[in-house]
C-alpha cells in the first residue's frame, strides 16, 4: 500500500472514530422520537407519500384531507432503504445522519488533495473541511433537515473532485442533481460550471447532452414528488406550509424570497454573535444562527486564492450565486441552528478556493485559522451534548 492510500486509510478511520463517538453520545443524551421521514418512508412502502399526522403539525401542507411534510426528496430516499427494518425506528435517524456525514467528511481528503498542495498541509485542510466546518455538528444531531447539508455537501465535494480530475459532464452535473434533491439550491452553482464546459468542450453536442441528462432527472423526480403530494410540480410547499414561529411567519409574509430579506440575513452571515450565560458552557448560540467567522473564520483563506486561474474564478461565481440566493430566503440561517447552516451549501467551494490558497502560502496564521474552526464547530458539537441548540 502506498503512502497515499495508507494516509487516506487513516483519514477514514479518524473521520468514522470520531463522528461514531460525537453522534452516539448526543443520541444518548436525546430523547427517542420518530420524526417525520421515518413516518413518511413507512407509508411509502404501503404507497403514499402523507404523513399519517394530525393537520396543523410545523411544516405540513394538508391536501385534500392529507397532511404531507415539504421536506425535499434528498432526505426521504435513505429512510426508505431502512424503512422494512423496524428495529431502527428510532435509531435509523442517527445511523443515516452518521452514514452522510462520514461520507463527506471522508471526501474532505481527496478534495484536499487534488486542490492544495499535498503534503501535511493535506491534513490540514482535510481537517478544516471534515472538524471545522458546521458538517461536523450538524451531521451528529439525528436530524432530517441538517441531513439534507449533509447530503448536498458530499455530492458538491463528489463534483468538485470531478472538476479537478476528468471533468466528465455528466458526473458533475449527476453529482449536483443529486445535491439539489435535498438542497434544491444547489442548482444555481452549476451555471459556471456548466457554461465553462461547454465553451471549452471539443464535443459540445456530448458535453451538452451529458449535462442535460442528470438534470432532466434531478428535475423530474422532484416535479413527481411535488405533484404527488401539492398537487403541482412547481409547487414545493414552502409558501402554504404550517408556521408556528412568529418571526419566520412575519419573514414569510414578505416574500419566500426577496430583496427585504437581504440585511438580516447578511447581518446574521457577517457579524451574528453569541449570547452569555451564567452557566456552562457560557456562550449561548442564537436559535436564528450566527456568524460564519464564529464558525468557520478560516474560509477567510481563500481570499489568497489564485485569481488568474479561471478555476478560482469560476468556483468564486458559484459560491456567489448560491449565496445571494440564500441571502433573498426568508428562513435566515436557519431556525434552531448552529451557526448559518444554509451556508453550508456555498462552503465546499470556499473549501476548495482556500486549498487553492494553500498552494501559495500556508503558514502558521492560516494554521490558527484552522484551530479556530475546528475549536468553533466542536462547541457546536458540545452544544448538541448539552441540548441547547
Amino acid at each position: 500500500m502506498s503512502p497515499l492510500s495508507r494516509s487516506l486509510v487513516v483519514w477514514l478511520v479518524l473521520v468514522a472514530a470520531v463522528y461514531g463517538v460525537a453522534t452516539g453520545i448526543t443520541a444518548l443524551r436525546s430523547k427517542e422520537h420518530i420524526d417525520a421521514p421515518t413516518v413518511i418512508a413507512a407509508n411509502v412502502l404501503h404507497g403514499q407519500l402523507s404523513m399519517g399526522f394530525e393537520p396543523g403539525a410545523t411544516d405540513t401542507v394538508t391536501r385534500d384531507g392529507e397532511t404531507y411534510h415539504i421536506i425535499s426528496l434528498g432526505p426521504v430516499l435513505p429512510y426508505v432503504v431502512l424503512a422494512p427494518i423496524t428495529e431502527l425506528r428510532f435509531a435509523g435517524r442517527w445511523l443515516i445522519g452518521l452514514l452522510f456525514g462520514v461520507l463527506a467528511a471522508g471526501l474532505a481528503w481527496p478534495l484536499a488533495s487534488r486542490y492544495g498542495p499535498g503534503g501535511r498541509t493535506t491534513w490540514w485542510l482535510a481537517s478544516l473541511a471534515a472538524f471545522g466546518t458546521l458538517l461536523f455538528p450538524l451531521s451528529t444531531r439525528g436530524n432530517f433537515y441538517y441531513l439534507a447539508h449533509s447530503e448536498a455537501m458530499a455530492c458538491t465535494f463528489i463534483a468538485l473532485i470531478e472538476w479537478q480530475g476528468r471533468r466528465r459532464s455528466w458526473v458533475i452535473a449527476g453529482a449536483i442533481g443529486l445535491g439539489a434533491l435535498a438542497r434544491p439550491t444547489l442548482l444555481v452553482a452549476l451555471l459556471p460550471l456548466a457554461g465553462w464546459l461547454l465553451w471549452t468542450s471539443t464535443s459540445r453536442m456530448r458535453t451538452a447532452l451529458g449535462l442535460a441528462w442528470p438534470l432532466a432527472g434531478t428535475v423530474a423526480a422532484m416535479g413527481i414528488y411535488n405533484a404527488v403530494r401539492f398537487g403541482s410540480p412547481i409547487e414545493v410547499g414552502y409558501s402554504t406550509a404550517v408556521l408556528v414561529n412568529p418571526v419566520l411567519i412575519a419573514a414569510r409574509a414578505q416574500g419566500l424570497f426577496s430583496l427585504s430579506h437581504v440585511p438580516d440575513n447578511l447581518r446574521t452571515l457577517l457579524i451574528g454573535g453569541f449570547s452569555l450565560q451564567r452557566r456552562f458552557p457560557w456562550l449561548l448560540p442564537s436559535p436564528y444562527g450566527h456568524s460564519i467567522f464564529l464558525t468557520t473564520p478560516a474560509l477567510l483563506v481563500a481570499a489568497m486564492a489564485p485569481w488568474r486561474e479561471w478555476t478560482s474564478r469560476l468556483l468564486l461565481v458559484a459560491a456567489a450565486l448560491v449565496t445571494a440566493l440564500l441571502l433573498l430566503y426568508y428562513g435566515g440561517g436557519g431556525y434552531n441552528t448552529y451557526g448559518y447552516r444554509y451556508f453550508l451549501d456555498a462552503t465546499p467551494f470556499l473549501l476548495a478556493l482556500v486549498a487553492m490558497a494553500s498552494r501559495r502560502r500556508f503558514g502558521r496564521p492560516e494554521q490558527a485559522l484552522i484551530i479556530a474552526s475546528i475549536a468553533f464547530c466542536a462547541y457546536g458539537v458540545l452544544i448538541g451534548f448539552k441540548g441547547l441548540a
